[in-house]
């Protein structure tokens, strides 16, 4: 039979009457505006949730921005000057920019060092360049018969010249046994004299850096002219180490500051220079429980600037 209800005509289903199927109708009804809200809740979440992503990537994309400018302004602060104050011009750097070591600049050691009873094998695997830097990696690890591994580079076979002026911007490694050295060697062979020594530092002796001239006499004799100079802690930060070489006088500078002169012994002869962390040997003695590895010696930069009337 048929129903009517309000001008609706419905058919009475099942034997439901009415009101019956007004609550059907309510029931449905409700469940359809749930879901519509539940639904407007969800794509309202999923709005904020955009929004918050865009805003992060907004603020990455900032960081990025600011990171990309910063390492811009640290570059141009650390280029190298051209010309210096008293007529010094530069003719050689490694700012250490690019992601491996420059082979046209550096030879990379891969020996078994020999001299003063080192322990160390040097390995091209402990010299590494990234972020500016140029790191000298010491380990306690088993290679080729010692009980430690270190890094070295050098300019032998690449860049070689007479008189001027050198400096290394660096944070030094320390620890018992660590003996750092930025040198200079002649290029020739079957010899290593002379030898001016940049810097020297004992790792158990941070503070303290050592000068150090190994040059012959008249008679072709081994001298040897050296001072020391007692500072902060050179492990902690980066400080600049140099000399400037005259046919007539050497000149140690750390921080830019004379720390030692001679006119003694004064090479005569091309040299190259030497970077490297040797462990252990005669002078500081072997690593003891205090020592720390790894060890790094960290190079920024090195420079080597001339006058055109010493070329």
């Amino acid at each position: 039979m048929l129903i009517g209800i309000e001008g609706f005509t419905i058919n009475k289903i099942n034997g439901c009457d009415v009101e019956q199927m007004k609550k059907i109708v309510h029931l449905i009804s409700t469940g359809i505006i749930i879901c519509i809200l539940i639904s407007l809740g969800i794509l309202y979440a999923r709005l904020n949730t955009t929004q918050e992503h865009e805003q992060a990537d907004k603020i990455i994309q900032n960081t990025n921005l600011q990171t990309i400018v910063d390492t811009e302004i640290a570059h141009t602060q650390i280029a190298p000057t051209q010309t210096l104050p008293n007529g010094w011009k530069l003719i050689w750097a490694d700012e250490f920019e690019d992601v491996a070591v420059t082979l046209e600049k550096w030879t990379v050691e891969d020996l078994v060092a020999r001299q003063n009873n080192e322990l160390q094998y040097y390995s091209t695997n402990n010299v590494k360049v990234a972020n500016g830097l140029l790191t000298l990696i010491a380990k306690k690890e088993i290679t080729h018969g010692r009980n430690f591994t270190s890094g070295a580079v050098h300019t032998k076979n690449t860049f070689n010249f007479l008189y001027g002026k050198v400096e290394m911007k660096a944070k030094l490694p320390s620890g018992q046994g660590m003996f750092p050295a930025f040198w200079m060697m002649t290029n020739k062979e079957n010899t290593w004299l002379p030898e001016i020594d940049i810097l020297e530092m004992l790792g158990q002796k941070p503070n303290e850096i050592w000068m150090v001239l190994h040059g012959l006499d008249e008679n072709n004799e081994k001298k040897t002219v050296s001072q020391s100079y007692m500072g902060e802690n050179y492990s902690n930060t980066f400080h600049t180490f140099g000399i400037e070489w005259t046919p007539t006088k050497l000149t140690w500078l750390i921080d830019g500051e004379i720390r030692f002169e001679t006119t003694e012994y004064i090479p005569q002869e091309e040299m190259y220079l030497y970077i490297n962390t040797a462990i252990g040997g005669d002078w500081p003695g072997s690593p003891d429980h205090t020592t720390q590895f790894p060890t790094l010696f960290e190079i920024d930069y090195v420079r080597i600037y001339q006058k055109d009337e010493v070329k």
